[in-house]
Order: structure tokens, then sequence, then C-alpha cells
């Protein structure tokens, strides 16, 4: 099999630019309220992870994990978990430090490289024989988890891997969001992550010394909060270090990556070449599709959303 095909994605005709596709679900995609289970799991560092399960008796469990400061309330998040019901799967969603609604206790954060918090929730649902069978990331948790896969090989435990929408090269992400109708998204980002920051540090004394309304850019913020805050010599050091294009030829588990190549997020050539996959990663591309979109439909105002479709069928092929 190619390790990189092209897809079948054909985007509605009414939202074939990349920036329709990406704010369509955001602004209009109604999300489900689902029954969901809810756990906190305390951490050996003395944080905790926020946890949210779907069940469904005697089916394989799917761990979901949210992109940049993401939650339940992501578009992609609760829609994709009741069409993982729908297919004959349980899921389980990763709220990433923080992103629950409730500040973490400690300075440092969750950011695009701490695959140790992905250990650690695996571990503690291994422990407690509830192991997920496969894994979906957006974005940064898509970022995650191909940065997991790659650094624990044939031990990760999973039996499947999706990754949606990667920012495989984080510093040439941060630069592009600083350029063109892209700012847009990069302001906006980086409003929610200085927001976050004002929140957290409102409850304890930060150990920055900076305003933070200086900070401009989400490149401004890595550099001056995210790598100093969790051990990184800067931005430049943080995003070599956590970007995932370096960890995909040591993936040994079953991995679907879908990728536009029209996402504003970042460059049509920061996507991987064939070279850097192994031969159990397909890197599915599609031309059109923006970031976190992929809306169909033949009929204006009636969206279809083929990503959870892929996806659940996807699954289906690797694990039942």
């Amino acid at each position: 099999m190619k390790r990189i095909q092209q897809s079948t994605f054909h985007p509605a005709w009414w939202l074939k630019s990349p920036h329709l596709q990406t704010l369509w679900p955001v602004f209009f995609r109604s999300r489900p309220h689902l029954d969901l289970q809810y756990e906190r799991l305390e951490l050996a560092d003395g944080d905790f992870i926020d946890l949210a399960f779907h069940p469904r008796p005697d089916s394989p469990l799917v761990l979901v994990i949210h992109g940049l400061e993401g939650s339940l309330e992501s578009h992609y998040a609760q829609t994709l978990m009741q069409a993982l019901h729908k297919a004959g799967f349980a899921s389980v969603f990763m709220h990433l430090r923080g992103c629950s609604g409730t500040p973490n206790r400690l300075a440092s954060s969750y950011h695009s490289g701490r695959t140790a918090d992905v250990a650690e929730v695996l571990a503690h649902l291994r422990n407690t024989g509830r192991m997920p069978e496969a894994a979906v990331g957006f974005s940064l948790g898509g970022n995650l988890i191909l940065k997991y896969a790659g650094e624990t090989e044939a031990e990760s435990g999973l039996k499947a891997v999706v990754a949606v929408s990667i920012p495989f090269q984080l510093e040439e992400c941060a630069r592009k969001l600083e350029k063109g109708f892209s700012v847009i998204y990069g302001r906006y980002l980086t409003g929610k992550l200085k927001a976050a920051y004002r929140n957290k540090f409102s409850q304890m004394p930060s150990p920055l010394p900076l305003n933070i309304n200086t900070v401009g850019t989400i490149f401004d913020f890595d550099d001056q909060i995210t790598a100093t805050l969790n051990g990184f010599d800067g931005a430049h050091d943080y995003y070599t270090r956590s970007s995932s294009r370096q960890f995909l030829k040591n993936i040994q588990t079953p991995t679907l990556i879908i990728h536009a190549q029209d996402d504003p997020f970042m460059y049509p050539s920061t996507a991987p070449t064939e070279a850097m996959l192994s031969d159990d990663v397909t890197l599915e591309l599609t031309t059109h599709g923006g970031h976190v979109g992929f809306v169909s439909g033949r009929v204006p105002w009636r969206a279809e959303y083929w990503l959870e479709t892929r996806i659940t069928e996807w699954l289906q092929m690797q694990l039942h």
C-alpha cells in the first residue's frame, strides 16, 4: 500500500475555500450534549487531567485528544464521540492540562510535546482495565499522539492511531500564522492562550517577570512562556524537540494521518514526504478541507461532515 494516498474527499462546492472549510463547523455546526461520565486523574507530579467517558458496553475504547486551547466544546469533540458510539466504539476524551475549565495546579502547562501526559493517562486506563485500543488526535493533540507512537514504537499499547490536521513542523506553522489571512487564526489562538495565562496566574503567582500584554504572536507566547515554563531553551528548542515529523519513521502502530493541502495553519510543504513515513503510516492527503474542516455536501446549508465517517470506517477496519 502506498504510504501517501490521495483522498476521495470532495468539499461542498459552496464551502471550497480553506477558510470557509475551517470556520464553518466552528460557527455553524451544532454540538450534541452527550451523557458523559467524568473522572479526574491525579498525576504523579501533583497536577491533574480531566477525562470524559462516553461508554458503550463490551466495545473497543478510543482515546480522543483535542487541539490547542480545545475542549469538549470544540466542534469535533462530542460530534466524533457520538459518531464513534454509533459505529460501535466507546470513547474517552482527554482534556490536556488546564483545558477542562479549571486551571491546572502547576506553573508548567500542556504543550505540543508533552507525551508523558499521554503515557500516564494510558497507564492509568490500562491499570484500571480500560486500555484504549485506538487514539484519535486533532491538530496539537494529533502531534502529541504521533510523537508518542514514534517514541514508544511497538510498545505504545495502541492498535490504531488517527491524526488530523497536524502541525508536523511547529516553528514553520507558528510563523505561517503571522502571514496573510492566517494572521486572523494566529491572533485568535494567541488571545485564547493569553486569557488562559491570565486566568491561571490570577490564582497563583507567575514565575515569569513579563507583561503578558506585550506578547503578540504564538511564537512570542511559546518563546517567552511555553518554553520557559516547561524547561525548553526558547521557542526554537521547544519546536525542534516537540515536532512530530521526526518521529513518524519510528511508528509501528497502524496509523492514518488525514491532512488537507490547503490547511491555512501551514504550508503544503509542511506535510512529510513518503521517505519520512514508516511502513505502518498512511498519509491521506486532500486537496481541500482547511484545518479540521473537511465539510462536504451538495446542498447549501446542509453540510455533511466527512471526517467522522472516514475516521470511524477506518477504525472499524482496524479493530473489528
